[in-house]
């Protein structure tokens, strides 16, 4: 079936479907419960009522009609009319017909039933809401009897649809503003989205529902991890302009001490080529931490102390002075990760571990929800107030760590931080609890 004019007839924004939601099973429920009402009350009811009416009307007709003359028949049925609380007019002062308003619905159950009930019956007049007046026919002429229209009727039926009405109007009006509560959260999300999109970062703080305040959340964390990638960037451009700028310098300044007239000196091209070779470095080193995220596979579910087993092994036949240390939980548990871009920071936290200290130790341990790989050194560690800074491109804390292996260009602790919060966890520095250098450990969910 084709339901494309239904699609075009809802309403298009957050805010009409909701209320539509909310509003339609109300309005149902009112009309059917309107309907079921209307029917057993006015029909069912008036009914039952009318018949009981009709005994005491048949009566005095029966005793009108049994009369010898009309005098007589006048007495006997005041006799009875008076405790039945009717009132006789004989003869009739009108004529007979039927009548009632149109909306009246119970109306039309009464003189049906007394027509049918009461042969006598000539017309059954309801132009007074109060009053019903039933003209009847008899072999002295026309007459009336009026008795209240309570006791063919429930009085004041229309209450019990106001007070529906009432009710629903009032919910409706309680869940307006429940419903504009819970939206306006969802409308702060997209407008903060929306202005980050064009550029601009407005003040933002998760609200509302449990689902819209993981979604804000979510919000924040990737627009923080856009800004920190941001700010890496141009850390780095910063800093690759920074570290290119002396072996620039040197290369320019030996470069204007060539002479053409003397063979240069091999102690001169050698600190050239070494230049040269250091640029050559930063610049791999630049384009390697670029593209790192573009040439991520998927995650997928690996085995997980199997993979850490696996890096130690490399690094040992690459000749690092690295040990397996405690592994904990069951060799086939498995964590979802990137395989290739965790084995980079890994290695790169191995790289810096034998690089500053002696030896390093690689422990792994996989939780409910959580897989740690922990790298730690002999090394003289990293002071607690700089290491948010080591975690900076390009910085290469030389008081605190002795390069006694080598110069870095300072971009292993950043990448590894990068690759762990883009699994969604974090690189954390903390003091060595075996070889009492730094220990370095990365924390992702499971």
């Amino acid at each position: 079936m084709d339901f494309e004019w239904l699609k075009r007839i809802m309403p298009r924004g957050l805010y009409g479907r909701a209320a539509l939601i909310l509003f339609l099973p109300v309005v149902v429920v009112t009309i059917v419960v309107t309907v079921m009402f209307l029917q057993r009350h006015f029909e069912d009811v008036t009914r039952q009522m009318t018949v009981s009416m009709t005994r005491e009307i048949s009566l005095v007709a029966t005793r009108i009609d049994e009369a010898e003359d009309a005098k007589a028949a006048r007495i006997s049925a005041l006799r009875e009319a008076g405790p039945l609380g009717l009132r006789l007019i004989l003869p009739a002062t009108e004529p007979a017909r039927d009548w009632r308003e149109y909306y009246d619905l119970s109306g039309r159950v009464v003189i049906e039933e007394l027509h049918s009930r009461v042969p006598q019956v000539q017309g059954v007049d309801l132009s007074n809401h109060r009053e019903v007046a039933v003209t009847l026919d008899s072999r002295f002429g026309q007459y009336q009897l009026i008795f209240p229209r309570v006791r063919v009727s429930a009085s004041n039926p229309h209450q019990l649809l106001v007070l529906m009405i009432g009710t629903s109007l009032l919910m409706t009006a309680i869940a307006t503003i429940f419903l504009r509560n819970q939206l306006r959260p969802i409308k702060r999300l997209a407008r903060a989205a929306e202005e980050y999109g064009k550029g601009r970062i407005i003040p933002y703080r998760p609200g509302g529902a449990n689902e819209i305040r993981s979604a804000g959340t979510a919000f924040l964390e990737m627009r923080g991890r856009i800004e920190r990638q941001n700010e890496q960037r141009k850390q780095m451009l910063s800093g690759v302009s920074h570290d290119l700028r002396t072996p620039l310098t040197r290369l320019r300044l030996g470069l204007s001490m060539l002479s053409s007239d003397l063979p240069p000196d091999p102690e001169d091209i050698e600190a050239l080529e070494s230049d040269v070779a250091a640029m050559g470095t930063m610049v791999d080193a630049f384009l390697e931490y670029a593209r790192d995220e573009a040439q991520d596979a998927p995650p997928a579910a690996e085995p997980a102390l199997e993979f850490v087993r696996g890096i130690v092994a490399d690094a040992r036949r690459g000749g690092q002075a690295v040990e397996l240390g405690e592994m904990q939980g069951e060799p086939e548990d498995r964590a979802i990760f990137r395989r290739d871009s965790l084995r980079r920071a890994v290695e790169n936290l191995i790289g810096n571990a034998v690089r500053y200290g002696e030896r390093a130790e690689v422990e792994a341990a996989l939780g409910p929800g959580w897989f740690r790989i922990s790298v730690e050194d002999d090394g003289p560690g990293i002071p607690a107030d700089r290491r948010d800074e080591a975690l900076k491109p390009f910085t290469r804390l030389v008081p605190a760590r002795n390069q006694n292996r080598g110069e870095g260009v300072g971009l292993g602790l950043t990448i590894a931080a990068d690759i762990a919060r883009a699994h969604g966890g974090q690189l954390r520095l903390v003091d060595g609890k075996h070889l009492g250098g730094l220990r370095a450990e990365i924390v992702i969910p499971r």
